[in-house]
C-alpha cells in the first residue's frame, strides 16, 4: 500500500543515505524483533548507495543485514521510454515503474495535506510529527 512505517526529517545538507541509517539506527529493536526468515525490503531510489547502505547496515548490527534487503527503483532508461512510445504514439511523457511508483503516490497523497504546504516548521519534530498526522488521516480514510 506505500504506507511509511517511520519519519525522519533531516537538515538539508543531511544526505538521504544518512536520513535512512538514522531511521535504522533509532528503530533497529523493530528489525531485530521480526519473526525468524522475515526481512523488509525497503524500496529507494536512484539518490541512494546501496552498497554503501549494506556495509553501514552492517556495522549496526550484523544481524540487521539479515532481516534488511535494501532495493533500488529502476532508472527510466531512453529505450524503456522508446517501447512505451511505441506501445501508445498518443501517450508521451511520464513512465511509469512499478515499484517507485508506489513511492511517488504515497508523496503525493501526504503532500495533499494543507498542513504541510510550506516548511516553515522550526523544529525538524514538529515536521514529523505533521508527517504522521496525515499519514494517520491517509490510513483512517482507507479503513472507514
Amino acid at each position: 500500500m506505500g504506507n511509511p512505517y517511520f519519519v525522519c526529517c533531516t537538515k538539508a545538507n543531511s544526505s538521504d543515505d544518512d536520513g535512512l541509517l538514522e531511521i535504522i539506527r533509532e528503530n533497529k529493536r523493530y528489525f531485530l524483533d521480526l519473526p525468524v526468515g522475515h526481512t523488509t525490503t525497503i524500496l529507494l531510489d536512484n539518490g541512494y548507495h546501496k552498497e554503501h547502505l549494506e556495509q553501514e547496515i552492517e556495522l549496526i548490527e550484523a544481524m540487521l543485514s539479515q532481516r534488511i534487503k535494501i532495493e533500488i527503483a529502476e532508472k527510466i532508461t531512453p529505450e524503456r521510454r522508446a517501447a512505451q512510445a511505441a506501445e501508445k504514439p498518443a501517450k508521451k511523457g511520464f513512465v511509469v515503474i512499478k515499484k517507485r511508483w508506489i513511492v511517488e503516490r504515497t508523496n503525493a497523497w501526504i503532500n495533499q495535506c494543507r498542513v504541510l504546504w510550506k516548511n516553515c516548521e522550526g523544529l525538524l519534530a514538529t515536521s514529523e510529527a505533521k508527517i504522521r498526522i496525515c499519514t494517520i488521516r491517509l490510513i483512517l480514510r482507507r479503513i472507514a
